[in-house]
């Protein structure tokens, strides 16, 4: 059964308000958000009937789509999903979906040798396993790592077009260390994936600093009618060039990291670099030693912690006594 784009906006927009469940939400909020989007992503400024949203409702409630979606009203007023986790995006591709999916594999493969597209080619082929996989009813072949209960992933699409539209948006945000949530006005500039979790880089006002927020710390989004901060000469590429991970102090001088992996490890060091800084500064039977010029940070701690005895700082002598305090706290709790 086709559907047009505008329906498509609808049942997006009504399955993104339903698995917020910080908020409640009445038949006249999913129209009011319903009209906001086809007014944000289509210019339509006439809004939506209360009748289209009901109809739109019963059409994901249905088998019609394959969404069979598990909506309710709670209190006679509510609308939520009753299986928590649920949402439409992780309904079975329809064969249409699969014919639209090979097509564009088609156009995108034949980038992959351009200079341009080099960074594409992951993508390709995860995409086209997805459509063969999924077509021929067969396994993947490609297998990703990934995290089913990742928390504010749902939060990716909304970010990523409010900094294309250069919006400042307001967060709803619960640090780990804080009690409650607390509200975070940020100027957006970069959407940052590290090891299977996303950042939103940004800042509050023209004279702080860059801060880097944690997208499975949001609560709420809200987009904001303010004045835009741009993000003037702010390049991802040189902002990390000198971290491992997210955590940059635009204060601290990048030092040199003198490393020492042992036999058994070192060809897993030597082949995927730990920086792209990395040199190997010597090799033999025993094993090799690396320089890195990095920050040192949380995330630099954590890739030492993590080989274990395989693995020793030889300078700077600070994060060679740091790295050994938290070994022997570790030992500790062992003994």
């Amino acid at each position: 059964m086709p559907v047009n784009r505008n329906a498509l906006i609808r049942y997006n927009t009504i399955d993104k308000c339903l698995r917020n469940r910080y908020r409640q939400w009445t038949l006249e909020d999913l129209i009011d958000a319903c009209s906001e989007a086809l007014y944000e992503y289509e210019g339509i400024d006439k809004g939506v009937s209360k009748r289209t949203v009901q109809m739109d409702i019963q059409m994901m409630r249905s088998d019609k789509l394959g969404y069979n979606a598990p909506i309710i009203v709670k209190e006679r007023k509510y609308y939520t999903y009753e299986v928590a986790d649920y949402s439409i995006t992780n309904s079975p591709l329809t064969d249409n979906d699969l014919n639209k999916l090979n097509e564009v594999v088609d156009i995108l493969r034949q980038f992959k040798g351009f200079s341009h597209f080099q960074e594409m080619t992951g993508m390709i082929q995860r995409l086209e396993d997805k459509v063969y996989s999924e077509k021929n009813k067969q396994k993947s072949i490609i297998h990703l790592e990934t995290n089913e209960r990742l928390r504010g992933i749902e939060f990716i699409d909304e970010i990523y077009k409010a900094i294309q539209k250069k919006q400042v948006i307001r967060l709803l945000y619960q640090s780990f260390k804080a009690r409650k949530a607390n509200p975070i006005r940020i100027h957006p500039y970069l959407l940052k994936e590290f090891r299977n979790r996303w950042f939103i880089v940004g800042r509050k006002s023209a004279k702080e600093p860059l801060i880097t927020l944690a997208l499975d710390r949001i609560k709420e989004i809200e987009i904001l009618n303010e004045e835009y901060i741009p993000n003037g000469d702010f390049d991802a590429n040189k902002y990390y060039k000198d971290v491992i991970g997210v955590s940059v102090d635009q204060n601290v001088r990048p030092r040199n990291i003198h490393l020492r992996i042992d036999r058994k490890n070192a060809p897993y060091v030597v082949t995927k670099p730990l920086h792209h800084s990395q040199e190997i500064i010597s090799s033999s039977s025993e094993g090799v030693e690396i320089m890195l010029k990095v920050q040192i940070n949380v995330e630099l701690e954590r890739e030492i912690l993590g080989f274990g005895n395989s693995i020793e700082v030889i300078k700077p002598e600070s994060l060679r006594q740091r790295i050994h305090k938290k070994l022997k706290e570790a030992v500790g709790f062992y003994e």
